[in-house]
């Protein structure tokens, strides 16, 4: 049977090992001068060469070399056994499947056992984030004072998960993902010694499908190997399931151009070729993330062809910066989306229609559109005056609705709900804020939130309801989607710096759901425990209010 290339070509010298020359050097020089520890923590993304470093430190305390910085020397007896699995004294653990305490007491009463070949029992724990808390904490006095003859060395790809106990008890050793040109140049090495052919093309592909693991683009060239023929850029897509790199420059072509036809070609045409669908969109958002870089004066960050960083360059100038976020956001949520449906196509067709929609409001023109009509509920009543009633008229709970209707369109002979000034009231003095000034300065609060950010100022126009009460500003959405999308950190610290300028005062800003059913619940009704919503759902009304 022949040997897969990733374990073929696993590093057997400190020098072998690509990409972590930051903890390649610390371990290096910890062995020169014989300060090597008793625990240490690899963590990083996967296949970047943890374990690979794990082995080379068992190698290298147990090696025969006189000379330490020799060490290993791939050469004498304990070298040649742990390179062949045949080292008594290299403990290799799997903790995914070995995560009982009772694992970790069988590792403790064979721990006090001396080496049976070599200076150094090492213990390698790979995937330790996986041990159950007990285990850990079974683990801990160990870990911490273990014999002088045991070194261990725990591996995990998500250090979040250890508990902080471990975690100070341990050298730790972040490892980084592997630059793509690091990874090219190593894939070139393979090629060469194993009698390939490739394409540079074909293999800047592999490197970058790899995502920064060595071990993944090596397995990526295994396969392609397997092939027989020359491994081509060609070969790689159609064995990749990745679409050529035009079905992408032409796809945000149409994005910038509104041409959801033509996007929707690109889009059919590259899955008709067998290209995989969330493969198409994290290279659409590799195209896009390339614009990004760009536009940000970072083009030395961008891996492409000259010609390719030409057309790079066109579309970013051509690209609206916020356009840009919003389309490298929607495809970035396809590419990641786990559940794609019964239509594989469908997310990508969802994010390319709401990115043609963004685009279809430029942020240039939003202040020169007329603002969507906002529905008011009074706070207040005795602030605000209908044209039809006083304030002091008690409210026909057959005809008057708690919510104020949306005003009407102009083309409708009906006087509207609110009365607000054409021109922009003065900023309000001494903090003598009311819901009636606040909905007079509404259009030009947001006016200044679209200078910031254009996607929270859409949002602002989803609001159905603007109340004040208690010195809070309360927005309510006609639906729990929208609402969580505004009431974020970012969107609601860039209304209140608005609402700062216009305002001269600094508004606590609350979003909410809108209740509409039996004539709509005010947002300010006192309604602690949800009854009086409740009742409003079923079908009741309001007759009187304190």
């Amino acid at each position: 049977m022949t040997q897969a290339f990733y374990r073929k070509w696993r590093p057997h010298l400190w020098e072998e090992v690509v990409g972590q020359e930051h903890v390649v050097h610390t371990l290096q020089n910890a062995i020169r001068s014989g300060r090597v520890g008793h625990a240490y923590l690899f963590a990083g993304p996967r296949g970047t060469g943890k374990t690979t470093t794990a082995r080379l430190l068992a190698k290298a305390v147990n090696c025969q070399a006189e000379d330490l910085q020799s060490r290993p020397c791939d050469h004498c007896a304990f070298c040649i056994a742990v390179n062949e699995g045949r080292f008594l004294d290299l403990i290799e653990i799997d903790a995914a499947s070995n995560t009982s305490v009772d694992d970790v007491r069988d590792l403790r009463e064979k721990i006090n056992f001396r080496p049976t070949q070599g200076t150094y029992k090492v213990y390698i724990i790979d995937e330790v984030h996986m041990l159950s808390t007990a285990a850990f904490n079974a683990l801990l006095k160990t870990l911490e004072e273990p014999p002088e003859h045991a070194i261990f060395i725990l591996a995990t790809t998500e250090v979040h998960k250890i508990p902080a106990t471990v975690l100070s008890r341990c050298q730790r050793h972040e490892f980084r993902r592997i630059p793509v040109m690091e990874i090219v140049r190593y894939l070139q090495k393979i090629v060469k010694e194993e009698n390939l052919l490739a394409d540079d093309d074909a293999l800047v592909m592999i490197a970058r499908q790899a995502t920064g693991s060595m071990r993944d683009a090596v397995s990526l060239l295994d396969q392609l190997a397997s092939t027989g023929d020359r491994i081509t850029i060609e070969v790689a897509q159609s064995v990749l399931g990745t679409a050529p790199s035009e079905s992408a420059v032409e796809l945000v072509n149409a994005i910038m151009d509104r041409n959801m036809a033509l996007g929707l070609d690109c889009i059919h045409k590259a899955l008709d070729m067998g290209t995989d669908p969330r493969q198409f969109a994290r290279q659409v958002v590799d195209h896009l993330r390339n614009i990004l870089l760009i536009a940000s004066g970072n083009a030395r960050q961008v891996d492409a062809t000259r010609d390719m960083l030409a057309r790079l360059s066109d579309q970013a100038e051509r690209f609206d910066r916020g356009h840009l976020l919003e389309a490298l956001r929607l495809f970035n949520n396809a590419a990641t989306e786990k559940h794609s449906g019964w239509q594989p196509a469908l997310l990508l067709e969802l994010a390319l229609g709401e990115a043609i929609q963004y685009h279809s409001v430029p942020a240039g023109e939003v202040a020169d559109q007329t603002p969507l009509p906002v529905e008011v509920a009074v706070a207040q009543p005795h602030t605000v005056k209908s044209h039809h009633r006083t304030a002091r008229q008690e409210p026909d709970p057959e005809t008057e609705p708690a919510l104020v209707e949306q005003a009407q369109s102009p083309t409708e002979e009906s006087a509207p709900a609110v009365s607000i000034p054409a021109d922009p009231a003065p900023a309000v003095a001494g903090g003598a804020v009311t819901l009636q000034v606040i909905l007079q300065r509404w259009d030009d609060i947001k006016a200044i939130v679209k200078k910031t950010r254009p996607a929270t100022q859409a949002l602002l126009n989803s609001v159905k309801t603007v109340t004040y009460k208690d010195q809070v500003l309360v927005l309510s959405f006609a639906s729990e989607v929208v609402r969580s999308k505004m009431d974020t950190a970012d969107n609601l610290d860039i209304t209140r710096q608005a609402i700062r300028q216009i305002l001269q005062v600094d508004m606590p800003i609350q979003c909410v759901v809108a209740t509409t059913r039996g004539g709509g619940l005010h947002a300010d009704l006192d309604d602690p425990d949800g009854m009086v919503g409740t009742a409003l759902d079923l079908g009741g009304q309001i007759v009187h209010r304190d």
